[in-house]
Parts: C-alpha cells; sequence; structure tokens
C-alpha cells in the first residue's frame, strides 16, 4: 500500500479534525501572481467550510479576480503526530446582510465556546457584517494526511 494512502483520513476523520482546530490558512492568488496566505476562522455548514472578512480585505479583491483558493488546516509538533487537511476550492463570496451576519453568529457561537451571545451581541454583530463578506468554499479536490496512523514507522 502506498503510504499516501496508509495515511490518508476518512471523512469522519477530517470532520472530527476540523472540529478541533479552530484556524485554517487561506491562499488566494495575489495581484502579482504571488500566493496570499491569511488566517481565518471557520465554520463548518452541511460539510461546507464557511468564514467571513471584511470585503476590502487583500484576499476578497483577489477572489473577486480569481475565485479559487486552497485551504489548509493543520496540527502537530513531531513527525510522528502531523495531521492535516487541505482543500482546493471555487469561493463564492456572499454579500447579504442576513447570510454575513449569521455566519457571525455561527463564528460567534463557535469560538466563544457554544455560550451563547450576550444580550446586544446580534445586533453588533450585524452592525460588523456591514463590513465583511461571507466566503464559502466548495471543495474540488481534497488531500489529508496523520502520521499518527503510522504507527512511529517511517
Amino acid at each position: 500500500m502506498h503510504r499516501r494512502k496508509q495515511i490518508a483520513m476518512t471523512d469522519a476523520e477530517v470532520a472530527a479534525f476540523l472540529d478541533e482546530q479552530r484556524t485554517l490558512t487561506c491562499a488566494t492568488i495575489g495581484p502579482s501572481g504571488w500566493p496570499h496566505l491569511a488566517p481565518l476562522w471557520f465554520v463548518v455548514r452541511d460539510g461546507q467550510i464557511w468564514a467571513w472578512t471584511y470585503g476590502k480585505s487583500q484576499k476578497v479583491r483577489n477572489l473577486e479576480r480569481d475565485p479559487r483558493a486552497t485551504l489548509q488546516v493543520e496540527a502537530g509538533v513531531d513527525y510522528s503526530e502531523l495531521r492535516g487537511v487541505t482543500f482546493e476550492c471555487d469561493v463564492v463570496i456572499h454579500r447579504d446582510l442576513d447570510t454575513v451576519t449569521g455566519i457571525g453568529v455561527e463564528l460567534a457561537h463557535r469560538y466563544t465556546g457554544g455560550a451563547g451571545l450576550a444580550p446586544g451581541a446580534e445586533e453588533m454583530m450585524r452592525r460588523q457584517a456591514a463590513k465583511r463578506v461571507g466566503l464559502q468554499f466548495v471543495e474540488r479536490k481534497r488531500t489529508s494526511w496523520d502520521h499518527r496512523k503510522l504507527g512511529g514507522g517511517y
């Protein structure tokens, strides 16, 4: 068996891994043709990764010009524990205020440990959403790895 197949994560393992992680790296193509890397917080909706960001950000300008991105989520320190996943995606930019607000509310729930929003927080999210866009990452290709599956043998 090829090593790549040995260390690939199943769909369920990728879903659990994404649930554990907090930040992804988003690569878009900058105006000079070089990759532009940016960290994003994210949520998973119906198996797709979603995020929000400022509408005037460089990554949004890049995506308006070329709606492709590569995402990477990784974890581990020692080689034997490295794991991660990359996604090649088409990106849909959402500007509808209700959609963008919904993403912000989901992010707040996720990153506060599900503690819920304080009174008035949803209105604050709506004000923030007016400056932001939603990013829907439509997966085209996935590559994953979990070196823990090698059991220390390389």
